[in-house]
Protein backbone atom coordinates (compact mmCIF):
# COMPACT_ATOMS: atom_id res chain seq x y z
CA UNK A 1 0.00 0.00 0.00
CA UNK A 2 1.18 3.51 -0.69
CA UNK A 3 1.98 6.02 2.03
CA UNK A 4 -1.16 7.45 3.59
CA UNK A 5 -1.86 10.92 2.07
CA UNK A 6 -1.41 13.92 4.37
CA UNK A 7 -5.07 14.98 4.28
CA UNK A 8 -6.21 11.51 5.28
CA UNK A 9 -3.60 11.42 8.07
CA UNK A 10 -4.96 14.68 9.44
CA UNK A 11 -8.55 13.48 9.28
CA UNK A 12 -7.57 10.22 10.94
CA UNK A 13 -5.74 12.16 13.66
CA UNK A 14 -8.76 14.39 14.26
CA UNK A 15 -11.02 11.38 14.68
CA UNK A 16 -8.59 9.66 17.07
CA UNK A 17 -8.42 12.83 19.13
CA UNK A 18 -12.24 12.95 19.25
CA UNK A 19 -12.35 9.35 20.43
CA UNK A 20 -9.72 10.10 23.10
CA UNK A 21 -11.81 13.02 24.35
CA UNK A 22 -14.88 10.78 24.49
CA UNK A 23 -12.85 8.30 26.55
CA UNK A 24 -12.02 11.12 29.01
CA UNK A 25 -8.27 10.79 28.59
CA UNK A 26 -5.51 13.34 28.13
CA UNK A 27 -2.90 12.67 25.48
CA UNK A 28 -0.43 11.87 28.25
CA UNK A 29 -2.76 9.35 29.84
CA UNK A 30 -3.46 7.75 26.48
CA UNK A 31 0.27 7.49 25.78
CA UNK A 32 0.91 5.87 29.16
CA UNK A 33 -1.82 3.27 28.61
CA UNK A 34 -0.44 2.56 25.13
CA UNK A 35 3.12 2.32 26.41
CA UNK A 36 4.29 5.25 24.28
CA UNK A 37 5.78 8.68 24.72
CA UNK A 38 3.24 11.50 24.68
CA UNK A 39 4.85 13.02 21.59
CA UNK A 40 3.81 9.97 19.54
CA UNK A 41 0.14 10.51 20.37
CA UNK A 42 0.54 14.20 19.53
CA UNK A 43 2.14 13.47 16.14
CA UNK A 44 -0.63 11.01 15.28
CA UNK A 45 -3.41 13.42 16.26
CA UNK A 46 -1.95 16.32 14.29
CA UNK A 47 -1.17 14.18 11.24
CA UNK A 48 2.47 15.22 11.29
CA UNK A 49 3.69 11.68 10.77
CA UNK A 50 2.40 8.48 9.27
CA UNK A 51 0.62 6.07 11.58
CA UNK A 52 0.62 2.32 11.30
CA UNK A 53 -2.65 0.45 11.37
CA UNK A 54 -1.29 -1.47 14.36
CA UNK A 55 -0.91 1.81 16.27
CA UNK A 56 -4.51 2.75 15.46
CA UNK A 57 -5.60 -0.62 16.85
CA UNK A 58 -3.70 0.05 20.08
CA UNK A 59 -5.34 3.45 20.51
CA UNK A 60 -8.81 2.11 19.76
CA UNK A 61 -8.26 -0.57 22.41
CA UNK A 62 -7.16 2.11 24.89
CA UNK A 63 -10.24 4.19 24.04
CA UNK A 64 -12.48 1.09 24.30
CA UNK A 65 -13.85 1.49 20.79
CA UNK A 66 -15.45 -1.85 19.92
CA UNK A 67 -17.52 -0.88 16.87
CA UNK A 68 -16.05 -3.10 14.12
CA UNK A 69 -17.17 -0.77 11.34
CA UNK A 70 -15.33 2.15 12.94
CA UNK A 71 -12.24 0.04 13.63
CA UNK A 72 -12.12 -1.25 10.05
CA UNK A 73 -12.67 2.19 8.56
CA UNK A 74 -9.94 3.82 10.63
CA UNK A 75 -7.65 0.90 9.80
CA UNK A 76 -8.22 1.58 6.11
CA UNK A 77 -7.47 5.28 6.57
CA UNK A 78 -4.21 4.31 8.25
CA UNK A 79 -3.22 2.38 5.13
CA UNK A 80 -4.13 -1.04 6.44
CA UNK A 81 -4.11 -3.50 3.56
CA UNK A 82 -6.53 -5.92 5.12
CA UNK A 83 -9.48 -5.52 7.46
CA UNK A 84 -11.11 -8.61 8.88
CA UNK A 85 -14.75 -8.92 7.90
CA UNK A 86 -17.06 -11.33 6.11
CA UNK A 87 -14.69 -11.14 3.13
CA UNK A 88 -11.93 -12.73 5.25
CA UNK A 89 -12.91 -16.12 3.79
CA UNK A 90 -12.15 -14.80 0.28
CA UNK A 91 -8.78 -13.20 1.03
CA UNK A 92 -6.89 -15.57 -1.26
CA UNK A 93 -8.74 -14.29 -4.36
CA UNK A 94 -9.35 -10.64 -3.42
CA UNK A 95 -6.71 -8.03 -4.28
CA UNK A 96 -5.80 -5.60 -1.51
CA UNK A 97 -7.52 -2.71 -3.31
CA UNK A 98 -10.77 -4.66 -3.54
CA UNK A 99 -10.64 -5.50 0.17
CA UNK A 100 -10.15 -1.82 0.95
CA UNK A 101 -13.07 -0.92 -1.31
CA UNK A 102 -15.37 -3.40 0.44
CA UNK A 103 -14.33 -2.05 3.83
CA UNK A 104 -15.17 1.50 2.77
CA UNK A 105 -18.45 0.38 1.21
CA UNK A 106 -19.42 -1.57 4.32
CA UNK A 107 -18.73 1.37 6.63
CA UNK A 108 -20.30 4.06 4.45
CA UNK A 109 -23.66 5.71 5.05
CA UNK A 110 -24.03 6.90 1.44
CA UNK A 111 -22.51 6.14 -1.95
CA UNK A 112 -22.85 8.38 -5.00
CA UNK A 113 -21.85 6.42 -8.08
CA UNK A 114 -21.23 7.39 -11.71
CA UNK A 115 -21.06 4.30 -13.91
CA UNK A 116 -20.29 4.53 -17.61
CA UNK A 117 -19.55 0.89 -18.46
CA UNK A 118 -21.25 -1.72 -16.26
CA UNK A 119 -24.04 -2.09 -13.72
CA UNK A 120 -22.86 -1.21 -10.20
CA UNK A 121 -21.85 -4.30 -8.25
CA UNK A 122 -24.48 -3.63 -5.60
CA UNK A 123 -27.22 -4.00 -8.22
CA UNK A 124 -25.95 -6.93 -10.31
CA UNK A 125 -27.77 -10.23 -10.74
CA UNK A 126 -25.80 -13.46 -10.19
CA UNK A 127 -25.83 -14.29 -13.92
CA UNK A 128 -24.71 -10.79 -14.90
CA UNK A 129 -21.95 -10.83 -12.27
CA UNK A 130 -20.72 -14.21 -13.49
CA UNK A 131 -20.76 -13.29 -17.17
CA UNK A 132 -19.05 -9.97 -16.56
CA UNK A 133 -16.35 -11.43 -14.31
CA UNK A 134 -15.65 -14.26 -16.74
CA UNK A 135 -15.33 -11.80 -19.64
CA UNK A 136 -13.10 -9.34 -17.79
CA UNK A 137 -10.90 -11.97 -16.09
CA UNK A 138 -10.73 -14.98 -18.45
CA UNK A 139 -7.70 -16.33 -16.59
CA UNK A 140 -9.77 -17.32 -13.57
CA UNK A 141 -10.45 -20.96 -12.83
CA UNK A 142 -13.93 -22.10 -11.77
CA UNK A 143 -13.21 -21.83 -8.03
CA UNK A 144 -11.88 -18.28 -8.33
CA UNK A 145 -14.78 -17.22 -10.54
CA UNK A 146 -17.31 -18.65 -8.09
CA UNK A 147 -15.60 -16.87 -5.19
CA UNK A 148 -15.59 -13.47 -6.88
CA UNK A 149 -19.26 -13.81 -7.83
CA UNK A 150 -20.06 -14.78 -4.23
CA UNK A 151 -18.25 -11.68 -3.01
CA UNK A 152 -20.13 -9.47 -5.47
CA UNK A 153 -23.45 -10.81 -4.21
CA UNK A 154 -22.45 -10.69 -0.53
CA UNK A 155 -21.64 -7.01 -0.88
CA UNK A 156 -25.29 -6.33 -1.67
CA UNK A 157 -26.21 -6.98 1.97
CA UNK A 158 -25.40 -3.31 2.70
CA UNK A 159 -28.64 -2.40 0.91
CA UNK A 160 -30.70 -4.74 3.12
CA UNK A 161 -29.24 -4.15 6.60
CA UNK A 162 -31.09 -2.31 9.38
CA UNK A 163 -29.48 1.00 8.44
CA UNK A 164 -28.99 0.43 4.72
CA UNK A 165 -26.46 2.17 2.56
CA UNK A 166 -28.06 5.01 0.61
CA UNK A 167 -27.10 4.45 -3.03
CA UNK A 168 -27.46 7.18 -5.62
CA UNK A 169 -26.34 5.85 -9.00
CA UNK A 170 -26.15 7.64 -12.33
CA UNK A 171 -25.80 5.18 -15.20
CA UNK A 172 -24.72 6.05 -18.70
CA UNK A 173 -27.13 4.59 -21.27
CA UNK A 174 -24.26 2.39 -22.49
CA UNK A 175 -24.53 0.43 -19.23
CA UNK A 176 -28.08 -0.59 -20.16
CA UNK A 177 -27.28 -1.50 -23.77
CA UNK A 178 -24.02 -3.40 -23.33
CA UNK A 179 -24.97 -7.03 -23.89
CA UNK A 180 -23.21 -8.68 -20.96
CA UNK A 181 -24.13 -12.37 -20.93
CA UNK A 182 -26.61 -12.16 -23.79
CA UNK A 183 -30.20 -10.99 -24.17
CA UNK A 184 -31.77 -13.10 -21.40
CA UNK A 185 -29.13 -12.15 -18.85
CA UNK A 186 -29.44 -8.47 -19.71
CA UNK A 187 -33.24 -8.55 -19.62
CA UNK A 188 -33.15 -10.04 -16.13
CA UNK A 189 -30.52 -7.52 -15.09
CA UNK A 190 -32.63 -4.60 -16.27
CA UNK A 191 -35.61 -6.02 -14.38
CA UNK A 192 -33.48 -6.03 -11.23
CA UNK A 193 -32.59 -2.39 -11.85
CA UNK A 194 -36.29 -1.57 -12.13
CA UNK A 195 -36.93 -3.32 -8.82
CA UNK A 196 -33.95 -1.65 -7.14
CA UNK A 197 -35.14 1.77 -8.29
CA UNK A 198 -38.29 1.26 -6.21
CA UNK A 199 -36.32 0.82 -2.97
CA UNK A 200 -36.38 3.89 -0.70
CA UNK A 201 -32.61 3.70 -0.17
CA UNK A 202 -31.81 3.63 -3.91
CA UNK A 203 -31.96 6.54 -6.34
CA UNK A 204 -31.32 5.52 -9.92
CA UNK A 205 -30.93 7.86 -12.91
CA UNK A 206 -29.93 7.26 -16.54
CA UNK A 207 -27.72 9.63 -18.51
CA UNK A 208 -28.95 9.09 -22.08
CA UNK A 209 -26.81 9.23 -25.21
CA UNK A 210 -28.81 12.31 -26.17
CA UNK A 211 -27.11 14.19 -23.34
CA UNK A 212 -23.93 14.17 -25.43
CA UNK A 213 -20.42 14.12 -24.03
CA UNK A 214 -19.98 14.47 -20.30
CA UNK A 215 -17.22 14.27 -17.70
CA UNK A 216 -18.38 10.83 -16.60
CA UNK A 217 -17.33 9.16 -19.85
CA UNK A 218 -13.65 9.26 -18.90
CA UNK A 219 -13.89 7.29 -15.66
CA UNK A 220 -16.46 5.71 -13.40
CA UNK A 221 -16.23 6.83 -9.78
CA UNK A 222 -17.86 6.43 -6.38
CA UNK A 223 -18.03 8.98 -3.57
CA UNK A 224 -18.34 7.35 -0.14
CA UNK A 225 -19.67 9.33 2.84
CA UNK A 226 -19.52 7.99 6.38
CA UNK A 227 -21.53 8.19 9.59
CA UNK A 228 -20.01 9.21 12.93
CA UNK A 229 -17.00 10.75 11.18
CA UNK A 230 -17.51 14.21 9.73
CA UNK A 231 -15.70 15.52 6.65
CA UNK A 232 -14.32 12.13 5.68
CA UNK A 233 -15.59 11.54 2.14
CA UNK A 234 -13.43 9.31 -0.06
CA UNK A 235 -13.60 9.04 -3.86
CA UNK A 236 -12.70 5.80 -5.63
CA UNK A 237 -11.90 6.19 -9.34
CA UNK A 238 -11.72 3.15 -11.62
CA UNK A 239 -8.88 2.85 -14.12
CA UNK A 240 -7.38 0.15 -16.29
CA UNK A 241 -5.27 -1.67 -13.69
CA UNK A 242 -7.11 -0.93 -10.46
CA UNK A 243 -8.62 1.89 -8.44
CA UNK A 244 -7.36 5.27 -7.30
CA UNK A 245 -8.34 6.51 -3.84
CA UNK A 246 -8.78 10.27 -3.69
CA UNK A 247 -9.20 12.20 -0.44
CA UNK A 248 -7.73 15.68 -0.93
CA UNK A 249 -10.39 18.19 0.04
CA UNK A 250 -10.17 20.06 -3.27
CA UNK A 251 -10.51 16.80 -5.22
CA UNK A 252 -13.50 15.71 -3.14
CA UNK A 253 -15.08 19.08 -3.90
CA UNK A 254 -14.41 18.65 -7.63
CA UNK A 255 -15.89 15.16 -7.80
CA UNK A 256 -18.90 16.20 -5.73
CA UNK A 257 -19.52 19.09 -8.12
CA UNK A 258 -19.09 16.74 -11.08
CA UNK A 259 -21.66 14.32 -9.68
CA UNK A 260 -24.06 17.20 -9.09
CA UNK A 261 -23.75 18.26 -12.73
CA UNK A 262 -24.11 14.68 -13.96
CA UNK A 263 -27.29 13.91 -12.08
CA UNK A 264 -28.71 17.27 -13.19
CA UNK A 265 -28.17 16.22 -16.84
CA UNK A 266 -29.54 12.72 -16.27
CA UNK A 267 -33.17 11.79 -16.71
CA UNK A 268 -35.44 12.14 -13.66
CA UNK A 269 -36.10 8.95 -11.74
CA UNK A 270 -39.44 8.21 -13.39
CA UNK A 271 -38.11 8.76 -16.92
CA UNK A 272 -35.04 6.71 -16.09
CA UNK A 273 -37.23 3.82 -14.95
CA UNK A 274 -39.23 4.11 -18.15
CA UNK A 275 -36.06 3.96 -20.28
CA UNK A 276 -34.83 0.89 -18.43
CA UNK A 277 -38.20 -0.80 -18.94
CA UNK A 278 -38.22 0.11 -22.63
CA UNK A 279 -34.78 -1.37 -23.26
CA UNK A 280 -35.78 -4.49 -21.32
CA UNK A 281 -38.86 -4.86 -23.53
CA UNK A 282 -36.67 -4.61 -26.62
CA UNK A 283 -34.53 -7.49 -25.30
CA UNK A 284 -37.53 -9.59 -24.30
CA UNK A 285 -39.43 -9.03 -27.54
Amino acid sequence: MERVPAVRRRRLGEELRRLRDLAGLTSGEAATLAGWHQSKVSRIETGRSSVRAEDVTVLLDVYRVHDLAVRDLLGTLAGKGYQRGWWHDFRDVLPVEYRDFITLETGAARARSMENTVVPGLLQTPDYARALTADVMPQLDRRELDALVDVRLARQAVLRQDSPLELWAVLDEAVLRRGVGGREVMAAQLRKLEEAAELPQVRLQVLPFAAGGHMGVTNSFVIFSFPRIADLDVVVVDHLTGSLYVDRKEDITAYTAAFTRLHARALPREESAAMIAGIRDELSG
